[in-house]
């Protein structure tokens, strides 16, 4: 039996999924009190809030950060949470709202090391699962990093 890995094309560097239970992590947030600041910015915490469900989109955050660990190679605890951070594009039409991600410090240094130049992200939600899923892209297009 002969088996065949597949490979990325040279210019992404990796892809990253995640799927969250929202009733779970609606119950993991009010059971732990300091939960939600220790995985979310002020800024993400302050935009959750600011219409719906909290918890359903506090969840696809998390879960937007667990897939750009996957897609960076590091998978879970690879940098610290508030090392990635969703923010919403505040243009007109079509990309209002439009998630992306910005990377600090341990995020940003794994992206640099493995020449990620750019992360392409979507997320979604209903009442019971929120999920997400980060492609990232070498800064190089062209050329495939290690």
């Amino acid at each position: 039996m002969s088996v065949q890995v597949a490979t990325l094309p040279a210019q992404l560097a990796g892809v990253g999924i995640d799927a969250v239970d929202v009733a779970r992590f609606r119950g993991l947030l009010a059971r732990r009190a300091g939960l939600a600041g220790r995985l979310f910015t002020d800024a993400e915490r302050a935009d959750a809030a600011g219409g719906g469900d909290p918890a359903e989109r506090l969840a696809a955050r998390f879960a937007a950060k667990e897939a750009a660990m996957k897609a960076l190679g590091t998978g879970i605890g690879g940098f610290s949470f508030h090392d990635v951070e969703v923010v919403r594009s505040p243009g007109e039409g079509a990309t209002r709202g439009a998630p992306s991600l910005v990377l600090r410090a341990g995020a940003a240094a794994v992206a640099s090391s493995r020449g990620v130049g750019r992360l392409h992200i979507s997320m979604t939600h209903t009442s019971h699962t929120a999920m997400a899923i980060v492609v990232a892209e070498h800064l190089d297009a062209g050329r495939a990093h290690p």
